[in-house]
């Protein structure tokens, strides 16, 4: 009887050939010393070793460049940032005295508080390094010590605040002299300054007097910073 063909049979010995003549090569290989180890792409064996000492001394002068010409530049930085936040500071210590003239805001102590006649201002002396923010209240456009304010028993000192610098900074100059008094007085207010119609005051870092801010107002009320 004729034989009839499994396909299903066939194409397992096929397989079967297949495997073990690769086997066959690969034990071929193995026994010339090759090994079926796979390839690392992409990886360069000269990666694996250090740094040598000429790489690690030019990184080194690197960072030490960049940081010779940093750290100038960011204590600049630091200094302007200083004086800038002094100059604003002082500015609106000014403008706060205005806004209390206009604003008639009392002051004094409980049961004993009154409207000043001359309104606020700012005292400066240069000797002294004082900047004071005062009451007018006898009404001379500057400010007087003692107690001048009020009613007996009930008198007290027209000094209301010290006003301190930002820290690392101080007066410099004062125009046009020292002691140097601004005022307003209400309503409009009336700005009056010791000795002119502009007051300049400069003020500086301690550390180095050739960096300065100047704060400058006049009567018409303008106040500025350079």
């Amino acid at each position: 009887m004729p034989k009839y063909l499994n396909p299903v049979r066939d194409s397992e010995d096929r397989d079967k050939l297949k495997k073990e003549s690769i086997s066959n090569r690969v034990n071929v290989k193995m026994n010339k010393g090759f090994t079926l180890a796979p390839k690392n792409f992409g990886v360069d064996s000269q990666s694996e070793r250090g740094f040598t000492l000429v790489e690690l001394l030019a990184v080194i002068s690197i960072i030490a460049i960049l940081t010779a010409i940093t750290v100038p530049n960011y204590r600049s930085f630091q200094d302007n940032l200083v004086l800038h936040r002094a100059a604003a500071k002082l500015t609106q210590d000014i403008r706060g005295a205005e806004e209390m003239a206009m604003a008639a805001k009392e002051v004094g102590p409980d049961g004993a508080k009154i409207v000043p006649t001359g309104g606020y201002g700012i005292y400066f002396n240069q000797s002294s390094k004082e900047i004071i923010l005062f009451a007018d209240c006898d009404n001379n456009q500057q400010f007087t010590s003692g107690n001048v304010c009020g009613t007996p028993p009930n008198k007290f000192p027209e000094k209301i605040e010290e006003i301190e610098l930002e820290l690392g900074t101080a007066l410099k100059t004062l125009s046009p002299s020292s002691p140097l008094n601004i005022t307003f007085t209400p309503p409009t207010p009336k700005i009056s300054i010791t000795g002119g119609g502009t007051a300049a005051i400069i003020i500086s870092l301690e550390g180095d007097l050739s960096k300065t801010k100047i704060i400058t107002t006049n009567k018409a009320g303008l106040i500025s910073v350079q």
